[in-house]
């Protein structure tokens, strides 16, 4: 029997400090040991065997835990999360989630909160993402331009404060490099 800790982060901006912090001390609380870690910095919304989660589900031996803080690490999807518990239960492994304290076995009560665990996860995802761009939606209905600024309006780019010379010498003909 083997103990993994897995971790997910979606983005480089995020770490996976955090979920390894509360794996961790809920592992010493519960005097359990971690024998591997599994952390990855990949969106869930990315197909199961492109993620590092596919291989270590691959190789779960029976009777192994698999540890995440929360059901939303593992995936997004009611339909990927219900694929990734069903293999898990299969393969006799329990899953066990921090945020939501279950631990799901190959019994129906289990199924059951998967179910539900995976459907909540989906709708907040969902709720983000129309959230966001109502959003966005409504601050280009203010007339505001999104992205990048330009780089003549923006003081944090390199030419900005060169901008008259650079203009100058374009209006005078000047094609080739020279230095400021």
């Amino acid at each position: 029997m083997a103990v993994i800790g897995y971790i997910r982060v979606s983005s480089n901006k995020q770490t996976c400090e955090h979920q390894h912090y509360e794996i961790e001390q809920f592992a010493h609380q519960n005097n359990i040991i971690v024998d591997r870690w599994v952390m990855e910095t990949i969106s869930s919304r990315k197909v199961l065997n492109k993620r590092r989660l596919g291989q270590l589900l691959d190789e779960l031996q029976p009777n192994d835990i698999l540890i995440a803080a929360e059901i939303s690490r593992l995936g997004r999807s009611l339909l990927e999360v219900m694929h990734i518990l069903e293999y898990c239960l299969n393969k006799n492994c329990q899953v066990w989630t921090l945020k939501e304290n279950y631990r799901l076995g190959n019994d129906i009560q289990s199924k059951v909160m998967a179910f539900a665990f995976g459907l909540s996860a989906e709708i907040e995802r969902n709720l983000i993402s129309q959230r966001t761009k109502a959003s966005l939606e409504s601050v280009r209905a203010t007339g505001k331009r999104l992205g990048r600024p330009f780089a003549a309006q923006s003081k944090k780019l390199k030419l900005c404060k060169n901008t008259k010379k650079i203009k100058m010498w374009l209006e005078s003909g000047l094609r080739r490099y020279q230095t400021l």
